[in-house]
């Protein structure tokens, strides 16, 4: 995973990083992953599939496993959501005890 190269999605107007909240349960915070794309292309059909309204206010940035790793620990994200098809979409879940679930 640390040599691969990721797709991140960040935001032009904040800095902030495109990620998934999801709800533990009513009375704790959602926790949020960062969504982390295969390729260039998949996190672009996913901005223009679920946000065209809004794709133009969105970059598209490539990284590695080790850059992706001091990221998730200096924004504190539980971890990644890794997305295998951009167009449904269909989201792996893996936070830093390794146990992915699908959503």
């Amino acid at each position: 995973m640390l040599s691969q190269l990721y797709y991140i999605v960040r935001s032009k107007v904040d800095g902030k990083y495109l990620v998934a909240r999801i709800n533990k349960g009513e009375e704790q915070t959602p926790v949020s992953y960062l969504l982390v794309f295969q390729e260039n292309f998949e996190a672009l059909s996913y901005l223009n599939t679920h946000g065209s309204d809004v794709s133009d206010r969105f970059i598209v940035e490539s990284t590695s496993g080790s850059q992706l790793k001091a990221i998730l620990q200096r924004w504190d994200f539980q971890g990644i959501g890794l997305v295998k098809d951009p167009l449904l979409p269909r989201i792996e879940f893996v936070s830093d005890k390794n146990q992915p679930f699908q959503r």
